[in-house]
Formats: structure tokens, C-alpha cells, sequence
């Protein structure tokens, strides 16, 4: 009798404690995983070791437990671009799978973990929309994890957008610069042009906002698949020398060559860290997957679960390149990793906004008619798959730097 009330006096007691914790949750706006942070990786020591793990091999799992890691309304980062929902997507399973490497297991994303790491430090991504979209989402998955509104800024000054933690003193930048080298396309609102030009051996006017940077993670493909580009020296007004080149791979060489040696010339290699993220693909062939001519990624709810699928249009040209010049970078002793995002993200064309997104010019009414012909099967909806980029990103950061 006497341990029957013992047990039932620890369950109410237990029972009294969740209901205040659930309160403090409640009245005060904790975020649970502050408080029941239990997980695997809060368990890690520092100096734990994934040198033998591969991050980037693996399978789609689906989990509603621990995902989505944080809700797109309420992000307070969140752009129109990648806000599927918030456009009237009602399918919400592509926010619901973890990324599972083989042999090991990714360590569960802690914003406290990645501020203090990155503590008196400024980090910028360099790219297009897809480097912004993986920028968005790290915004997102950090926004909870800082509780105080007022130590979460953000600035923009034409093409560099600042995001400052103000409690850590770390600055998160996105810089537009979709080809690396200046072109025609630098306007970060005004860029949709048919003609693309670029100074295909000038970086300098670009890369005086990134220079200072404790770490700096760069992205650039989408922009270089046009079938012509104008390459030019000189000045845009008076040009020394233009001509049209439609190798895509030897134009995207030539840009790379004035990237790498203006980092070899400039960049401060005992201090910075460089990431280059790789090509993100695109679904915009059905017959890829098995699907009739003509469809694309709209409509679809499920990841692609062939081994090894690799889309038809996925550039491996551009890929080489980048993987040429990183291991050039290397033996100059530069800290360089590439984030090998490429195969992880084939599996998932159910992942992108396709007609759930702000549409920047209006579609008419033969487009609306038939929503293929718009789906947007590049970008990626938020939360979805550059959560997983970062994931991967933030275990660089938290057990590898």
C-alpha cells in the first residue's frame, strides 16, 4: 500500500513539473527544444570525428516526428520565392524527410551550437537564388534559436543583405552575384535579361564586400546554362574585345580561372573558409523518372527512390570544373570543401515550388491554363531540402573547423 502511494504521489509530482515547463512554454514562448534538448547530438563531444562518414551518401527517410525543423509562418526570413504554403500548396509531405547518410547519423541542428562556433565572425554566401534559397533557410532554422527580436537584424544595401545576431556578434550575409564575374546581371531586382554579358576577367567590384569575410560559401551554375553568352573586356561603354561563346563549360572555366586568382591574390588564407556548393538540379523532364513527355516536377508528392538517379540535364561539365580548381586551391593551401548537395537533392522532385511561389511577372491566362509550362522546378520550397545543405553545412562548422 504504502510504495502503491509512493508511486502515485512521484507521478503526480512529475506530472506537476511537465504541466509548469509546458506552461513556461506556453505563456513565455520557449522553444521546446531549448528546454528538451536530448538528442543525439547534444551528447557529441567536441572533438568528435565524421572523417569516415560520408554526408553525402545516403537515402530519404520520411519523419514526422523531428521534422520539419522549424514552420514557414513562422520564420520570421521567410521570402515569397520559397513560401509554397503561404501560395496555397496543400500537399505539406516534402517537409517531412530527413536525410539519412549510411554508416552514420547527421547531428540534429542546434542554433545555440552554430552561434556560438561563429561567434565574432561573418560569413557570406555568393551567388543566385539558389545560393539564396540555402541562405533563407539557415536564416530559418536559426530565427527560433535567438529568442530576443531585437538581437536579430537585418540590412540591405543593394546587393549584399546583412543578417546580424547582434547577442553573438556574427553576421550571415547573402551577396547577389550569379556568374562570379561582373555582368549585366548584377541588379539584384532588375536581372531577367536575354542577352547575358559578362567581364569575364573583372571580380574585383564584386568581390570588395566579401573580402573580409571569416568564411564564405559561393554557388554559381544556373546563370551559365544559356546556349550563347557575350564574353567582354574592358568596360560595358568601351569595350577592348567581345565575342559570343556558346561552350558552356569553357566560358564557365574562364570565370573560374578569374575567381581562383583573385583569391590566390587577395584572400587571406590562414583566416578564411571556403565553401562551394555544388550544382543544385533541376526536374523539368518527367521521362527522367519515368514519367510521359512533356510533364515535369508539378504534382509530384514523392522522391525519386532509384539508387544513384541522375538527371539527363545535370551539367557533370561544370561539376569537373569545380572540382579542378578546388583541388588547385587546395594544394595552395587554401581551406576549401565543396558541399556536395547534387545527388541528394536528384531523389527529390517533389521538393520545388512549382506554382506555389510569388510569381514576379503575371501569368497570363494559356499559362494558368496549363501550370506545367510555369512550374518552377528549380528553386526550393522552405522548410524542404537546403535545410539538409545546412544541416551538412552546420556539422562542418560545429566538428570539422
Amino acid at each position: 500500500m504504502i510504495r502503491k502511494l509512493f508511486h502515485g504521489y512521484r507521478s503526480v509530482g512529475v506530472m506537476l513539473v511537465i504541466g509548469l515547463i509546458m506552461g513556461l512554454v506556453y505563456f513565455c514562448g520557449y522553444d521546446m527544444r531549448i528546454i528538451f534538448d536530448v538528442t543525439e547530438e547534444a551528447k557529441l563531444p567536441e572533438d568528435y570525428s565524421f572523417e569516415r562518414c560520408d554526408f553525402f551518401d545516403g537515402s530519404w527517410v520520411y519523419d514526422n516526428v523531428s521534422r520539419p525543423l522549424y514552420k514557414e509562418k513562422e520564420c520570421s526570413f521567410m521570402t515569397d520565392d520559397y513560401s509554397c504554403e503561404k501560395f496555397g500548396r496543400k500537399e505539406f509531405k516534402y517537409q517531412f524527410w530527413r536525410w539519412q547518410p549510411h554508416g552514420c547519423n547527421l547531428p540534429r541542428f542546434n542554433g545555440t551550437s552554430l552561434l556560438e562556433k561563429l561567434r565574432d565572425k561573418r560569413v557570406v554566401f555568393v551567388g543566385d537564388s539558389l545560393g539564396k534559397n540555402h541562405w533563407v533557410s539557415l536564416l530559418c532554422l536559426i530565427d527560433s534559436w535567438i529568442i530576443e527580436p531585437s538581437n536579430k537584424v537585418v540590412e540591405w544595401h543593394g546587393s549584399l543583405i546583412t543578417f546580424k545576431a547582434t547577442e553573438y556578434n556574427v553576421s550571415i550575409d547573402f551577396y547577389w552575384e550569379p556568374l562570379l564575374v561582373e555582368s549585366n546581371c548584377d541588379n539584384p531586382i532588375k536581372h531577367r535579361v536575354l542577352d547575358r554579358v559578362m567581364k569575364i576577367d573583372s571580380i574585383a567590384k564584386h568581390a570588395k564586400n566579401w573580402i573580409d569575410a571569416d568564411m564564405l560559401v559561393f554557388d554559381s551554375y544556373a546563370w551559365w546554362l544559356e546556349p550563347n553568352m557575350t564574353l567582354l573586356w574592358g568596360s560595358f561603354e568601351n569595350p577592348t574585345r567581345t565575342f559570343v561563346e556558346s561552350g558552356i563549360v569553357r566560358r564557365y572555366e574562364m570565370a573560374m580561372k578569374t575567381w581562383s586568382n583573385w583569391l590566390e591574390d587577395h584572400l587571406d588564407r590562414a583566416k578564411t573558409r571556403i565553401f562551394f556548393t555544388s550544382l543544385s538540379p533541376e526536374h523539368k523532364k518527367g521521362q527522367d523518372w519515368g514519367k510521359p513527355v512533356g510533364t515535369n516536377c508539378f504534382n509530384e508528392t514523392e522522391p525519386i527512390t532509384k539508387k544513384g538517379y541522375w538527371g539527363n540535364d545535370t551539367s557533370t561539365g561544370l561539376m569537373r570544373t569545380v572540382e579542378s580548381v578546388v583541388q588547385d586551391l587546395r594544394k595552395k593551401n587554401f581551406k576549401i570543401e565543396i558541399l556536395n548537395i547534387t545527388q541528394l537533392s536528384q531523389y527529390r522532385k517533389d521538393g520545388h515550388p512549382t506554382i506555389f511561389k510569388r510569381h514576379w511577372v503575371p501569368p497570363t491566362a494559356l499559362e494558368l491554363a496549363n501550370p506545367v509550362k510555369t512550374a518552377d522546378c528549380s528553386h526550393w520550397c522552405l522548410p524542404g531540402v537546403p535545410d539538409v545543405w545546412n544541416e551538412i553545412f552546420y556539422s562542418y562548422i560545429r566538428y570539422r573547423l
